[in-house]
């Protein structure tokens, strides 16, 4: 019994580190362990591996580690492309050889041989879908087009010049330093398509995120039932029951049911456990761009944002420093004069009662459907901007 629970410990505390270091400055990871151990991994403990690098093989260490960094991380690259066909690969290819024996079983029908083939293979298309497909770059034949769509707000976007690209920046783009382009309604470049999510493919990426949720939880709740009837076709109950004497109630026999999964099915009961994270945290993923898309707002524009409220905030704080620097060199100056009339103090209105609140004034969202809509069919893809398009060419 030691042994299952240190399996699982291990399971669990490995699939930890893995989803902190690939996933771990997610938005909704900020402030958790596992944004911590993100932190720790990627800069702290590499960090220290630079100085034992330098200690054990000097300079010429150090710079072939910054080279392969540079490589990994501010280039393209097709690594971890290769990773999620792998991880992707070899669960499928787990689940066949451990599960698809008790396939069809008491709860599941042979059709699930199919079905999951059919979903993984829809999730790799999306997948190079979201991959290869051009997110919107901004070139000098479609500038202008991106610049009467997305006004400027005279916020967090103003009339510049792309100084890479040397062409007009339109409101909303940005130059990804990854793949040396502007990218219209820029939202963030992903290593894992190793492409940049902008315009026109957010929508594939909505959809890959949404339909790897599913798949994971289809996979979860499927070898859930594999191992209920497995449970169920060897009488698993009735044998604790009848031969074993354990009272036939749940909180008896669950811990015993549990036990005898643990050393027949450990590998099936890791995968479901493993499955069941992912799609928690594919969940998060979705519902914070989906919520950034029904609201008109990029990833990038988010930053942007707390940025300028941040800037705003401590504008307001250095104006009410000064106010109240001035009313106290005020009332120092009062003190020489006679006292003011307690009335006429009373209804003064108060210098640090004029600042005004920082609002966040979001040009671009027009409302939940044409946000949606604007999605679904990027304005480039639209016929009726084919045919302005060819009316004014």
């Amino acid at each position: 019994m030691a042994v299952h629970w240190l399996l699982i410990c291990h399971g669990l505390i490995t699939l930890i580190v893995v989803v902190s270091f690939l996933c771990g400055q997610w938005p909704i990871f900020q402030g958790t362990l596992i944004s911590s151990i993100h932190r720790f991994i990627t800069f702290g403990a590499y960090q220290y591996f630079l100085k034992f690098v330098g200690a054990v093989f000097g300079d010429k260490g150090i710079n072939s580690i910054l080279s392969v960094e540079y490589y990994c991380c501010d280039r393209p690259n097709p690594i971890l492309q290769i990773i999620y066909l792998a991880i992707i690969g070899s669960s499928y290819w787990i689940i066949v050889k451990t599960s698809f024996q008790f396939v069809p079983g008491y709860y599941l029908s042979g059709v699930h041989r199919y079905t999951s083939l059919l979903a993984v293979a829809i999730g790799i298309l999306l997948f190079l879908l979201t991959s290869f497909s051009d997110p919107g770059t901004v070139t000098a034949d479609n500038v202008s087009h991106y610049l009467s769509v997305y006004p400027y707000d005279n916020i967090i976007y103003t009339k510049k010049e792309c100084s890479t690209c040397k062409l007009p920046k339109p409101a909303r783009s940005k130059h990804c330093n990854i793949c040396n382009r502007c990218v219209a309604r820029f939202d963030h470049h992903c290593g894992w398509m190793n492409n940049c999510i902008g315009e026109r493919n957010t929508r594939y990426f909505l959809a890959f995120l949404l339909w790897h949720f599913l798949i994971c939880m289809y996979a979860t709740i499927a070898i859930g039932l594999v191992l209920a009837g497995r449970v169920k076709e060897l009488k698993i109950v009735y044998i604790l029951t009848v031969y074993y004497g354990v009272e036939n109630s749940f909180r008896s026999l669950a811990p015993q049911i549990v036990q005898w999964l643990l050393g027949s099915y450990n590998t099936q009961i890791l995968l479901m456990v493993f499955m069941a994270i992912v799609s928690l945290l594919l969940a998060g993923f979705f519902a914070y761009h989906a919520k950034l898309c029904l609201t008109n707002t990029t990833t990038n524009e988010t930053f942007k944002w707390q940025d300028y409220v941040s800037w705003q905030k401590k504008l307001r704080e250095a104006r009410a420093s000064s106010a109240a620097l001035k009313a106290s060199i005020d009332r120092m100056d009062s003190e020489r004069k006679p006292p003011e009339k307690k009335c006429k103090s009373f209804f003064k209105r108060s210098l640090l009662e004029n600042t005004e609140a920082v609002a966040k004034n979001n040009v671009y969202d027009k409302g939940f459907f044409h946000n949606l809509y604007e999605i679904i069919f990027p304005v480039p893809t639209r016929a009726s901007h084919s045919h302005t398009k060819s009316k004014s060419g």
